[in-house]
């Protein structure tokens, strides 16, 4: 009994460390850079599940680092139209390849699935609705937006 309870009181502040803590999207949204017409932009998201919360391996976006996959966070990344792929490496690479319009806004989840040694993250391009709502839920982890002296706060604070 005592070796569950120092396993949990050990694992507990370990899984809450490793997840966002961010303003959360439905806070912070009238923030974000209006997206240039020539342009189009790529949210990132990862749920909040405490599954899978010490794997948060980097995301590249056409082989250049642009955030990381954290429980409940959320980024953005504008980019002129194209080709786009997206990858993820754990103990094996996962990549998806979508085209990006000028003007459209694409929504890109990272989800958990079981490895071998440890947890796979894998990249999976949603619909726009889908996107949106799952977004309301995360919060921003991304580099300061321009105009906010730095950081971004949530409403309140």
């Amino acid at each position: 009994m005592k070796v569950n309870r120092l396993c949990v009181s050990w694992l507990l502040p370990v899984v809450l460390a490793a997840c966002a803590t961010g303003p959360k999207y439905p806070d912070m949204k009238s923030s974000i850079p209006t997206l240039s017409a020539e342009q189009g932009r790529v949210y990132f998201y990862r749920s909040g599940s405490a599954f899978g919360a010490a794997v948060q391996p980097s995301i590249l976006l056409n082989g250049v680092v642009v955030g990381e996959s954290k429980p409940g966070g959320f980024f953005f990344v504008d980019q002129a139209a194209g080709n786009k792929e997206v990858s993820t490496s754990t103990e094996v690479e996962k990549k998806l390849s979508f085209t990006l319009d000028p003007g459209q806004t694409r929504y890109v989840r990272t989800v958990i699935g079981l490895g071998f040694f440890v947890g796979r993250v894998y990249p999976e391009l949603v619909d726009d609705a889908t996107g949106q709502k799952e977004l309301e839920e995360a919060s921003y982890i991304g580099p300061p937006l321009p105009g906010h002296g730095g950081k971004v706060e949530a409403k309140g604070q």
